[in-house]
């Protein structure tokens, strides 16, 4: 594994990472939206991650005898399709004919915890990417 191959892994899970953390705002954000342009509740929203090979050409993703290095990459949004969840406020002016208002279906706990593992895995590839480079740095003042 080169210097470069490093940075792509490091800065591919920082990326995912980030969607991950903008997606997870936007869960929070919307935690009591009753009404969208789409009609109803906000839906909760989730990133989907796969892993992908890490190569720079078509020939090295054939190469079998190469060992296999992958790279996260986001592929799809998914958007929760459980029921929304029912409170009863008949005051409100999204209540319906019982009194009962569609909320989104976010439990805030589960989504601060995954803002944290969010966080925590965004700063651990920062911190590979930083030590990718003082490596590469540390070679090139050797090669002086």
């Amino acid at each position: 594994m080169d210097f470069l191959s490093s940075m792509r892994i490091s800065s591919s899970g920082m990326t995912a990472n980030r969607r991950r953390m903008n997606t997870i705002s936007s869960n929070i954000a919307n935690v009591n939206t009753t009404r969208t342009p789409e009609g109803g509740p906000y839906r909760r929203k989730d990133v989907v991650l796969e892993a992908i090979p890490d190569a720079k050409s078509f020939g090295e993703i054939l190469d079998t005898n190469q060992k296999k290095l992958n790279r996260v990459q986001v592929t799809d949004i998914a958007v929760d399709q459980t029921a929304p969840r029912l409170v009863y406020d008949p005051n409100h002016i999204d209540a319906n004919e019982q009194g009962y208002v569609a909320y989104p279906n976010i439990n805030l706990m589960e989504e601060m915890a995954g803002m944290i593992q969010a966080t925590r895995a965004y700063e651990a590839n920062a911190s590979a990417l930083g030590a990718s480079k003082n490596m590469a740095m540390t070679a090139l003042e050797i090669g002086r």
